[in-house]
Formats: structure tokens, sequence, C-alpha cells
């Protein structure tokens, strides 16, 4: 302490100083400042008086002379304002804070016990700026020492502590919002307060994350302008009948056991290996043969705890992979004589494969324990450190059996399996992958794979004895239904050309087109953009024994810009127009529509050039193919033979669609799935929708399967697909299609406007 001259009470010091220094040891007592900023602070203070206090003559100090307390007094008087009549309740004037501030200094004097070292104020230290009033504070500013210890026990306010000075201090002198003169020292924390709440209310913090749904969710209110269906209601397209008096086989099992006993030397499938080379023909004698060990093998070889592993009508997995196409049929129809119930999946590639994982949900839900492959597949799965296959993430435990010859049971002589009725059954599951990726089953019935295959053979005309050479993956769809199936039930000798030689020569599919006079061929539409960029220097390819190019996504919006190229380039080379065949199809329907050969007494080929605007409020409107915002639609044929076929509203109630309106196909035929394997719910949904007419009345009395197709009906009654409803976005009230976005990208000019990758 800098007192050693005089005590402190004989200096005469200005009142303004001696409240500051009795603030300071209020702030000291309560802990607000250390002894080291309290010291400081109070000889900043003293400063000028020094002198005083050491006896020093005032006179000597005549630069540390202050102004007499009359000056500071007409100081004040002249920095005040005149109070406006609206004035502020009497507690806001700083006499207030004068009294305050003495009662404390005199509680501070009479206190005989010590204070806590840090009294917690109901205002938290805090910048005023943070502040947001609630919603129940009035707009008039509430009593700075009473109001706002109210206000604290609703919300507490994140606020600066504030404390009152003397009337009269030699400091700056402020105004409040209601003109009331307040001192600079403390009262500008006030000020600031007082600010505060004179700004307009702020919402709360949460508010500004939450997006203006109200605005978001109102029903837009259609456009007076938009395109309306204008045409009559459609009525249900009923396909052509099947062949009446086709001697069609009982099962297809039946007829691979006559063409196994009476055609054995007949070339069932080939398979060829990534440089073109056939490396195995598998006969219908050697595909009877196998099959028929390996149907006795999963019956009677394996067992657990002495029972049979299996019983009929349980599932088995199907791995192999797509360059093995041979083990795979001789698989597939060795579980169907085994009345077990095949399901083929993909091979995983390692334990954690995220597409894997849904595969095992399937796997699960279908019960499977065992799974099929082949002793080259086997070696190259993943496997655990007891050497065995590993347990893949999601995947039930599994038994793996290699069927190759060497591990199969030749069967007695008497043993013959139940081949002679297409049983109600199911006959196989195959996978299906939503848009989620989610993985479910479509169970198809042995009632309905042969149903199939009759109206395919119909459609497509297939006789004995013709090469077809697939492109396609042969494990599930058309390459399942035509390559494996269809191709059975017409002894037919099916090329099938694996996708890693695909790769290396796009060509490839061509060159066995010509070298086999294969008379049809299983393509998708990116197969024959591939073989234009590779058909420069090949000129001894010839395509004129084709008389059916199956193309297996041409209800793709951009597989009419790869077919009409291809014909383009290779009409010159025997390819006639009318044999490029667009099919439609889903994992549900199946195959829902092919176009046929002129020969077959199909209508010749259409186009459908439609509005992009009228397709987004789900309207057909012809417009011309010279503007941009168009799109253009290949027929993909008439309804398969015995289908019934119509088009229903998208959302609601299947009520049928106008003549000139786009909805969702629906078909009910024998040919059909009939269910997600056990999900009865959708189920229901999807395979068992009743259409009904704009009175509410019921087409039919048989049930349809939804296809997930988006189209229309057109002239000829030929079908004509605009989309997937997977792919649908719905945008306010217009509807947009992903393909629709695909096409329009690829009509751009990729080389100046897309770069690849993005």
């Amino acid at each position: 302490m800098a007192d050693r001259g005089c005590p402190l009470e004989a200096v005469p010091l200005p009142a303004e100083v001696r409240e500051g220094l009795a603030e300071l040891e209020l702030e000291l007592s309560e802990g607000d400042i250390t002894q080291k900023g309290y010291e400081k602070k109070r000889a900043k203070l003293l400063a000028r008086y020094v002198p005083l206090l050491q006896g020093v003559d005032p006179s000597l100090q005549a630069e540390n002379r202050i102004p007499a307390p009359t000056q500071t007094a007409a100081a004040v008087s002249k920095q005040r304002k005149p109070r406006p009549p609206s004035s502020r309740d009497e507690r806001f004037r700083s006499d207030v804070h004068t009294e305050a501030v003495q009662a404390a200094l005199a509680r501070y004097k009479e206190r005989k016990v010590p204070m806590p070292s840090r009294r917690r104020s109901a205002l938290t230290h805090s910048s005023v700026e943070t502040y947001t009033p609630p919603a129940d504070v009035p707009s008039a500013p509430p009593d700075v020492t009473t109001g706002l210890l109210e206000l604290s026990g609703r919300e507490r306010p994140q606020l600066a502590s504030v404390r009152g000075v003397a009337r009269g201090c030699s400091g700056s002198v402020l105004e409040t919002a209601g003109g009331v003169p307040v001192s600079s020292r403390v009262s500008s924390k006030i000020q600031q307060l007082l600010n505060t709440l004179k700004r307009p209310k702020r919402p709360p913090l949460k508010e500004f994350f939450v997006d203006d749904l109200e605005e978001l969710l109102e029903v837009q209110q259609p456009d007076p302008n938009q395109p309306k269906p204008e045409g009559s209601q459609m009525v249900v397209l009923k396909g052509e009948p099947l062949a009446v008096g086709v001697p069609w086989p009982p099962s297809l099992l039946a007829v691979l056991q006559r063409w196994g006993t009476t055609q054995p030397k007949a070339p069932c499938l080939t398979a060829l290996d990534t440089a073109g080379k056939a490396v195995y023909t598998l006969t219908y004698g050697k595909l009877w043969s196998r099959s028929l060990k390996l149907a006795y093998t999963l019956l009677n070889k394996l067992t657990s705890k002495n029972e049979p592993l299996l019983k009929p009508g349980d599932r088995v997995a199907l791995v192999f992979p797509n360059s093995d196409p041979v083990m795979f049929m001789v698989a597939f129809y060795g579980c169907l004589l085994a009345e077990l119930v095949p399901v083929p999946i993909e091979v995983p590639l390692t334990r954690k494969d995220a597409g894997s994982q849904q595969v095992g949900f399937l796997l699960g839900s279908c019960g499977v324990t065992l799974a099929l492959t082949t002793d080259a597949c086997q070696k190259g799965l993943p496997k655990a450190q007891t050497g065995e296959v590993a347990t893949f993430k999601g995947w039930p435990p599994l038994s793996w059996l290699v069927i190759d010859g060497k591990h199969l049971t030749k069967p007695p002589k008497d043993w013959q399996p139940q081949t002679q009725d297409a049983r109600a059954g199911t006959a196989y599951i195959e996978y299906k992958t939503s848009k989620e990726g989610s993985t479910v089953g479509v169970t198809v019935t042995h009632a309905c794979l042969l149903a199939h295959c009759q109206a395919l053979t119909q459609a497509c005309g297939y006789s004995e004895a013709e090469t077809l050479t697939n492109v396609l993956d042969f494990k599930r769809d058309a390459g399942l239904w035509h390559g494996v199936l269809t191709s059975v039930l017409n002894r037919m000798h099916v090329v099938s050309i694996p996708y890693a030689l695909m790769k290396v020569n796009p060509l490839s599919w061509i060159q066995k087109v010509c070298s086999y006079k294969a008379r049809a061929a299983l393509v998708k539409s990116r197969d024959m953009h591939w073989s234009l960029l590779a058909q420069r220097g090949q000129r001894d390819v010839s395509l004129s024994s084709l008389r059916m190019l199956i193309v297996a996504d041409g209800a793709n919006p951009w597989s009419i810009s790869s077919c009409d190229a291809f014909l383009n380039v290779f009409q010159s080379r025997g390819l006639r127009p009318e044999v490029i065949c667009p099919c439609a199809s889903s994992p549900e329907a199946l195959t829902v529509a092919i176009r046929r050969p002129p020969e077959l007494g199909g209508p010749p080929p259409r186009k459908a050039v439609l509005s992009m605007n009228g397709l987004s409020f789900g309207v057909i409107r012809v417009d011309t193919e010279e503007k941009l915002s168009v799109l253009t639609v290949q027929d993909v044929g008439q309804a398969l033979p015995g289908a019934d076929v119509c088009v229903v509203k998208v959302e609601g109630t299947p009520y049928l669609c106008k003549t000139d309106e786009v909805g969702e196909i629906c078909v009910s035929s024998s040919a059909t799935g009939t269910a997600y394997y056990g999900l009865l719910g959708i189920t229901k949904s999807v395979f068992e929708t009743i259409p009904v007419t704009a009175g509410g009345v019921p087409v039919s009395d048989r049930p349809f399967t939804r296809t997930g197709l988006l189209g229309f009906i057109g002239p000829d009654n030929l079908v004509f697909v605009v989309g997937k409803l997977d792919g649908l976005m719905v945008v306010g009230i217009r509807r947009h299609n992903a393909d629709d976005i695909v096409a329009t990208a690829l009509a751009v000019e990729p080389m100046k406007f897309v770069y690849r990758g993005r």
C-alpha cells in the first residue's frame, strides 16, 4: 500500500475516487478481481494523490490538480438532456444505483463474518449481444435490479453483471433509451442491456435450422395450362391365345428326359473361354445324366445326424461364376429333379461385400442351408483360418457342396425322379434388388415356368435345333428364360459368351453368330453399342442368318439410338431391319412384351416422338423430332401370348388409365411370378392387384401383377415403355424419370460437354 505518509482518511479525495475505491473493495471481497488486480486498479486511482499521501505540498503538484466539485457538477449538468414526457420508471434513474452502492458499502463495513469468495449472480457473465429475449418478455425493459431476477425463474438470460455508481462522478455521462442520464463507468453495461431489449425480437435459434416446411408441403395448385388426358378409358388388352392343338409337354423335366434319352448327342450348351475358343459342349445326354447324379446325391448322400440333410421343397443356393454356364445348368436341373428349389445368386467377392449382405438376407429368409458350387469357384472364395469357406457378413451358416463329376454318386438303375407333371410348388427363386438396395426373392412355380417357356416359344417362333447366341447373364432374367429354360423345351443349341470375352472383344458375339449360323441372338443395347466401336476393319462378318435379334433392355429410352445406329452399320452386312426385336420384362412379371418378326404375324415396328412436358404430367402428346424437348421411344412389341395387359394409375386405387395417359403396366397371366418369397404384405399389393374402371368395377376376376414399368398401349396394340417406377422422381406435381435424364445426357455431344466420371 502506498499510504506511508498520512492516513487515507486525512487526504481530501473527490467523491468519485472514494466511491471507486469502495467499489474496488467490494469487487475484491466478492472475488470478481484478484489481489494483484485490486492493487493495480487502486494505484491507478490514487496515482495523482500520492504526493498528498506522502506529505508533499499539493501546490507543488500543479499538473496533478483536479477540477473542483462545482466544475464537475457543472460539466454533468451541461451534458444532461431534459427528460421526455414518456420517460421510464424512476427505478431507472442513476440515483437508484447510487443508493444501491451506498447500501452495499454499509453492509461491507458492518459485516462480522467473512463473505464467500465468489457469489453467483443471477446474471451470468456473458456478452449481452448474444441474448435473445424469450417470447414472453415484454418489449419495455424490466427492472434491472428486480425484474431480471424474476425473469431468471423462467429462462435465465446470458447478461453481464451490473453495478451502479454515485451521481456526480467525473466520467462521461450517457443516456438510457428513455433519456435518463447514467454514468459511463457502470451504466455503459446497462445501456447495452437496454439497447438489446430495444431490438426487435429474434426467433429462437432452432428456427434458423428449420426449412419452410409449410411452403414445401403446400398442395401446389395445378397449372390451368397443363396438359390433361383427353382420351377415353382404356380397355384391357388381350394377348393372342396360346396355340391350341400343339402337343405341349407335361413339364420341362419331361422334355429334358426325352431329349436326354432320344437325342443324347444333340448339343445343348457351348461354353467359350476369354479367348473366344469353345472349351466344352454339353450335350442333352450329358445334361440329363449329370443332373440325375446330382439329384440322387442331394437326396440320398447328404446326411446330418443320420438324417437326410435335405427334403423336397428345401431351398438351395447356386453359386457359380458367369464364366461357367455348363455347371450352372447341371446344378439347376439337378435341383429341379430332386424337387429342391434353386436360388441362383452372385459369387461373393469379399467377406464384407455390401451387396452380399443383402443376398445374405435373402438366403436367410429362404432358409438356405446348402450352397452348390464348383471346385474352381470354391478355391477362389475367401477362407477362414480353418481352411473352410469363410462365413460372409449377413449370411446364414452354409454347407458347401462341390458338384464336379467325381463328387457325385451314380443312381441305381431303378431310381427315377418325378418328371411327368408341372407341379404347383415352387420351381425356383429369382432375386431382385430394389432401388433402396434391398434384395427380395421372386417365386416362380413349375406351372408358371412351363407356361412362360411355351409363351416365349410361340412369340419367338423357336424351333428344334436352332442356335441361339447368348451374351446375357444366364442366372437370371432373359438370359435364364431363353438360354437355360426355353432352349431345353425346344432342344436348341445355346452358345454362351462370357462377359469377360465381351470386354476383350466386343465383336465376339457377332463373330459367333456368323460362325455358328445362329438364328437368334440375345443381347443388350450396350453390346450393340460396343460392337459398333469395334467393327472397323471387320469386313468378313455377316448377320444374314439372324431372324431375331432380341434386345433385352429394349424398354430403356436410350436403347433406340443403339438399335438405329447398329442397323445403319450392319444393314449392309446382311442385317434386316425387321430382325431387331426389343422386349420388356420385370422380375415380377417375367416377359411382359416382345416384338415379333413379320413372318410371325407381328405388325411393323413403330416409334413415338413424345413431348417431355406432356410426359412430366403423365400425358401422351405426339411432338416433332426437330425439338430438343422430346423423347423418342420404340415399341417393345405385343403382349405375351395368353396374357391380359392393362395400364393403371401409379398411385392410389388402381383405376384404368385413359388411352393417352401414362401409368403402370399390369399383366394377368399364368406365366408370371407368383409372390415375394416369405413376404406376404408386399406380395398382395404387387401380385394380387385388381384393376377397376372409373366406376369402381373390377376389370377381371383374375388378379394382375404390377410390372414396375411405366408406359401405355399404342397403335396396333403395341406396348410402349417410357420408364420404370423405381426411377420415377416427383418434383412438385411433375414427374421425371431417371432414364430420361440419362437419355438427355447421352443426347448431348459427350466429347464436348459431358466429362467422363462426373
